[in-house]
């Protein structure tokens, strides 16, 4: 066994976002928390931006903090959220601070998108799900308002190459983020220059697409000065923080769905090229980029957004423990009414817990009585998407899916886990819950050549966290519910 080299996996969600210290002993990888810290929207003039000055700032907290531990990493990765960006000036000074994804800047992009360019075609280029979130509109609501920041423009990050610039001076946007942006083209793995120049999007601020992986340089030396640390490598491992859970599975063989599971659920199967069909255009699946080649061919589905809104809203009357949720869920009857968690209503309501209640009405079914009925509603109509999810997959991928992973946060919540396995009738696999970080902290080590593959990775993954596994139990009221899912989507 070798001596343990230590990385240093930042991650950053839309929640939170945490330092953590990988320590990989050639055979198992360990992880310690150095820091943890809040994200979330600031509103500023009715619009909704990042704070990314105080996220900085929190990340070399958390390197400072490594430093004075007496830690000296072989290497500091990043990853985030994907979809949004950042503007440069040609003195590579930010230009106003980066939008959330969530800000209605976005209302209408879609159907201004395909006045431009068809759908079809703007799914042959890109091969994304369509979703008004995505940075191909993001940037077309700057091209409709002449907005003067995109006019001074001259380079283009997203998140994480925009953290990873401050950090070590080099402009470059990994490739599992920049699929995320509906502006990358799948099968060149570059931009697609001739779909942003249709819609009015300057080209030339794109910056050149590197593959996960790669050593981008040493910290800046003001930077390392300041932490205290040497300038090691900054490495962009999987910067979008889905593709790093993906490389951290413990799955043995392909036949496997993943549901990386937080604020959103990414439901998918792992493939070796982009599926373009006209099927997964019907079903907006998206093709995003994954470690060593792969693609990742998913659904983007609410996820615990949905509890978390909820919990906030209720949090104006008290304090609400999330445990105490969970168990008032766990007790509710089961097979109330069911809600697509996708639809537009919960993409940013005021009171969630009311727009799931008018929701239940409008479709025809009773309200949920109480909190553990509301919530018993969202998990259930999780796992009936899910399935919905996987079947879909199985019918655009030509494969059977045996066995489903669930990995991130959402992998802790055992009602959900339990709910899945019997609405998908698969085996759900629940771990890791620090899948992100793992992956984020083993691709590092493939960068520096202490692993060699994907295959590799997967097998350090399962050494070094067991799943918790749920078998499915058989219930045909099940099919009923799903029926009921069915009539909704339609």
């Amino acid at each position: 066994m070798m001596a343990a080299v230590e990385f240093v996996a930042c991650d950053l969600g839309a929640e939170s976002g945490r330092c953590m210290l990988g320590q990989f002993d050639g055979e198992r990888v360990t992880l310690r928390e150095l820091s943890r810290f809040p994200n979330g929207p600031v509103k500023i003039g009715g619009h909704l931006h990042w704070d990314v000055l105080r996220l900085f700032g929190e990340l070399t907290d958390g390197l400072r903090r490594c430093a004075r531990d007496g830690h000296r990493p072989a290497g500091i990765g990043l990853d985030t959220w994907g979809v949004d960006f950042a503007l440069l000036d040609r003195a590579d000074h930010l230009i106003g601070n980066p939008y959330h994804y969530r800000d209605r800047r976005t209302e209408g992009m879609l159907d201004e998108a395909f006045r431009r360019v068809p759908r079809e075609e703007i799914y042959a280029a890109t091969g994304i799900q369509f979703m008004p979130i995505n940075t191909l509109y993001q940037l077309l609501s700057m091209v409709i308002d002449n907005d003067p920041q995109l006019e001074r423009a001259r380079a283009l990050l997203m998140m994480p190459d925009l953290l990873n610039f401050w950090l070590c001076g080099r402009k470059a946007c990994e490739f599992t983020d920049a699929t995320t942006s509906q502006c990358v083209d799948p099968r060149a793995r570059d931009w697609a220059i001739p779909l942003l120049q249709r819609l009015g999007i300057p080209a030339h601020i794109v910056q050149p697409v590197v593959p996960p992986a790669t050593v981008l340089g040493p910290l800046r030396s003001e930077v390392a000065a300041d932490i205290g640390l040497d300038p090691i490598p900054v490495i962009a491992p999987a910067c979008h923080d889905t593709a790093a859970a993906v490389a951290a599975v413990p799955a043995e063989d392909r036949d496997f769905a993943y549901i990386s599971s937080g604020t959103w659920s990414l439901v998918g199967i792992e493939s070796g090229g982009p599926i373009l069909t006209p099927a997964a255009l019907h079903y907006n699946f998206t093709n995003e980029g994954g470690v060593a080649g792969t693609f990742r061919l998913l659904k983007n589905v609410a996820g615990l957004w949905l509890v978390q809104e909820c919990r906030r809203r209720w949090e104006r009357d008290g304090p609400v423990e999330y445990a105490e949720l969970m168990r008032a869920a766990a007790q509710a009857p089961a097979f109330g009414p069911i809600i697509d968690p996708d639809h537009e209503q919960f993409l940013r309501p005021a009171d969630m817990p009311a727009a799931i209640r008018r929701a239940c009405r409008e479709s025809g079914q009773p309200e949920p009585a109480d909190r553990g009925a509301v919530l018993r509603c969202i998990l259930e109509s999780l796992a009936l998407k899910y399935r919905w999810v996987i079947e879909r997959l199985e019918e655009l991928s030509g494969r059977q899916i045996r066995t489903v992973h669930i990995v991130g946060g959402g992998s802790r919540n055992d009602l959900l886990c339990r709910l899945t396995a019997d609405a998908t009738g698969r085996a759900v696999y629940a771990g890791p819950a620090e899948a992100t970080a793992m992956g984020n902290t083993l691709v590092q080590a493939m960068a520096l050549g202490h692993l060699t593959s994907l295959a590799d990775v997967r097998a350090v993954a399962r050494r070094s966290a067991e799943p918790v596994v749920y078998e499915p139990r058989a219930g045909a009221r099940w099919d009923d519910a799903q029926a009921t899912l069915q009539r909704l989507l339609k």
